[in-house]
C-alpha cells in the first residue's frame, strides 16, 4: 500500500562486535550471524509488503555509501545520513517530517536494524497487523517479544486488557515500558507472563506520533521544523542536517515519548528475535562441535571446550589448545581475546583504545 512505509535505523559505532565491527563499518552492515549482513535481512523481507520506494534508511552519513553498496536497490534520497548521532527520538522525528512530505497520511514503522530474525514470512505477518492497528485506530504500536529467559539484557513491556485480533495477530493495551531489570525482577516477569521484551519496534500513523512529539517532546519537534521549512525552500535535506542537528539535544524515543504516551497498543510477535547484543549471543544461531565450541572460518582446536572463535581471514589459520570458555576474534589487524563471561565489557575495552591517540585507528 502506498500509505506504508517502513524507515529502518541503522545508526552504530560497532563497539561490541569490535574487532569486526568499527565505527566505519558497525554489526548492522556485517554478516555476523550467516552469510549476509543484517541490514540485508530487513530491506529483503519487506520488499513482498512494502513498496520499495517507500523504504528510508536512517545512519550515519559515513555509512550512506555501504548502504547503497548492500542495499542497491534503494532510492538514494531515501537513505538519510544523520551528520552525528542524536539517538533515536530525534531519528524519529526526523523520519516523521520526511514520510509526511511523501504522504501527510501515512502509516510507518521505525525498525532498527541489528536484531537477527530467521522466520521472515512471520516477521512480516506480524508487520503486517501492526499496520492495520495503527490504521485503524490512533496509537502507537510495537511488537512485544515473548521471553524465553529471565534476560537483564532487556527492557521490557507490561501488557494490560487484550484488545481485537489484527490481522491474524493478538493485540493488547500496554500498561507500562520498565528499564533493564535485575534478575530477580526478570525472574518474576517471565512467570507473571505479562511481559515481553521490549525490541524497539514501532508502528504509527503520522498524526499520531506527530501529536505526541507535540505534547511531550515539543522542543524536539520544533527543532525539526527549520528543516521542513528549508525543505520547502529547496535547500538539499544534507545542507540542512550538517547546519541544524549537531545542535538538537540527544534523546531516546523510549524516554521522550513512548514512556510517557498513554495509547500505546502491543502485537505478541510469532516470529524469533534476538538482539545479538555481545559476541556471546553467535553461539545461539550456529551450530556447535562435539566440544561445544562455535568457530567462524579456519579454525583448529585440540582439548578445547566451549570457545566461540570468529575467524574471516582465509590466509589465516586460528588454533586453539587446551583453553575453554573464550572468546577469540582474530581480524586482519586487531585480534581479541576475553573470557566468555566478559563479552558486554568489549565495549568499555574499544573506549580505552580510542583514547588513545596512536591506536584510534584500530576503532
Amino acid at each position: 500500500m502506498n500509505n506504508r512505509f517502513v524507515v529502518i535505523m541503522a545508526g552504530g559505532n560497532g563497539e561490541r562486535f569490535w574487532p569486526e565491527s568499527r565505527k566505519a563499518l558497525p554489526k548492522q552492515f556485517l554478516p555476523i550471524v550467516g552469510d549476509e549482513p543484517m541490514l540485508d535481512f530487513f530491506d529483503g523481507s519487506l520488499k513482498g509488503i512494502i513498496d520499495p520506494s517507500n523504504i528510508f534508511v536512517i545512519a550515519g552519513e559515513q555509512h550512506r555509501s555501504v548502504i547503497m553498496d548492500i542495499c542497491p536497490d534503494l532510492d538514494p534520497e531515501k537513505v538519510i545520513g544523520e551528520p552525528v548521532g542524536r539517538d533515536t527520538a530525534p531519528a524519529v522525528a526526523l523520519a516523521t517530517t520526511l514520510v509526511a512530505r511523501e504522504n501527510p497520511n501515512a502509516v510507518f514503522a521505525m525498525l532498527p536494524a541489528d536484531a537477527v530474525i530467521h522466520d521472515a514470512n512471520n516477521f512480516c505477518s506480524v508487520l503486517e497487523s501492526a499496520f492495520v492497528l495503527a490504521e485503524e485506530e490512533s496509537v502507537l504500536v510495537t511488537i512485544g517479544i515473548k521471553p524465553t529467559s529471565p534476560a537483564t539484557g532487556y527492557g521490557y513491556i507490561q501488557k494490560s486488557e487484550a484488545k481485537e485480533k489484527y490481522a491474524g495477530h493478538q493485540s493488547f493495551n500496554v500498561s507500562r515500558f520498565v528499564e533493564k531489570p535485575n534478575l530477580e525482577k526478570a525472574k518474576e516477569y517471565l512467570a507473571s507472563g505479562d511481559y515481553y521484551w521490549n525490541a524497539g519496534m514501532f508502528i504509527w500513523s503520522v498524526d499520531s506520533i506527530r501529536a505526541e512529539f507535540e505534547k511531550n517532546c515539543a522542543s524536539l519537534w520544533n527543532s525539526l521544523r527549520s528543516v521542513n521549512e528549508a525543505l520547502d525552500g529547496g535547500e538539499s535535506l544534507g545542507d540542512i542536517l550538517a547546519r541544524e542537528y549537531p545542535s538538537i539535544e540527544k534523546n531516546s524515543v523510549d524516554y521522550a515519548i513512548i514512556e510517557k504516551a498513554t495509547n500505546v497498543a502491543m502485537i505478541e510477535s510469532t516470529f524469533d528475535w534476538d538482539d545479538v547484543g555481545e559476541w556471546s549471543a553467535i553461539e545461539r544461531h550456529n551450530d556447535l562441535d562435539k566440544e561445544g565450541n562455535c568457530f567462524q572460518g579456519q579454525i583448529e582446536a585440540l582439548e578445547a571446550h566451549g570457545n566461540i572463535v570468529s575467524n574471516r581471514d582465509k590466509n589465516h589459520l586460528v588454533t586453539l589448545l587446551g583453553v575453554e570458555d573464550l572468546i577469540v576474534v582474530h581480524t586482519k589487524d586487531a585480534t581479541l581475546i576475553c573470557k566468555k563471561g566478559q563479552s558486554q565489557e568489549v565495549k568499555n575495552l574499544v573506549k580505552k583504545i580510542s583514547a588513545e591517540d596512536n591506536l584510534a585507528e584500530f576503532v
